[in-house]
Order: C-alpha cells, then sequence, then structure tokens
C-alpha cells in the first residue's frame, strides 16, 4: 500500500478578501490555522470574533505584519553586538 505525500502549502493565488476567515488567513500568512488559533489565544494578532468563528480585516493584519517585521535601527545593531562589550 503507497503512502499519500503531503502536499507543500500554497500561498494565496489572487487578490486577497478586505476580510478573511482562519483557512483564508492562512494561506495568507503560509502557516498552519494551529499556529493561528495559538497566535489568537495568546492575543498577539489582531481578530474579531462573530459567533463561533473569527474574521481578520487584511489592512490590521498587514499593519500587525509591517510592526513586527521591521524594527528600529538601534535594535538590529543591537542584536548583532557581542555580550561584554
Amino acid at each position: 500500500m503507497k503512502k499519500k505525500r503531503r502536499q507543500a502549502k500554497k500561498g494565496m493565488s489572487g487578490p486577497v478578501p478586505d476580510v478573511m476567515d482562519i483557512k483564508t488567513l492562512a494561506l495568507y500568512l503560509s502557516m498552519g490555522r494551529s499556529k493561528i488559533y495559538g497566535l489568537i489565544r495568546q492575543k498577539r494578532i489582531p481578530a474579531s470574533r462573530i459567533g463561533r468563528q473569527y474574521r481578520f480585516s487584511k489592512d490590521l493584519v498587514d499593519q500587525w505584519l509591517k510592526e513586527r517585521l521591521i524594527m528600529p535601527q538601534e535594535t538590529q545593531i543591537a542584536l548583532f553586538d557581542k555580550p561584554g562589550k
């Protein structure tokens, strides 16, 4: 019996909607749904709950990403400083 191969996760193709559900956000960020649920539990990602479902604003998610991906230059330089200097 042959084992099924897991296909690699594919990113978004086509336009990204202004409001996304978990599945769409997972594709948009190229991460698993369980990781997104973990970020929601830790209140580390902007999410709105409507009934039992979560929704994500593309604008808020993009802003959230920029805040975490772009560091001030001083912080970047400090990352490379050797301890004790």
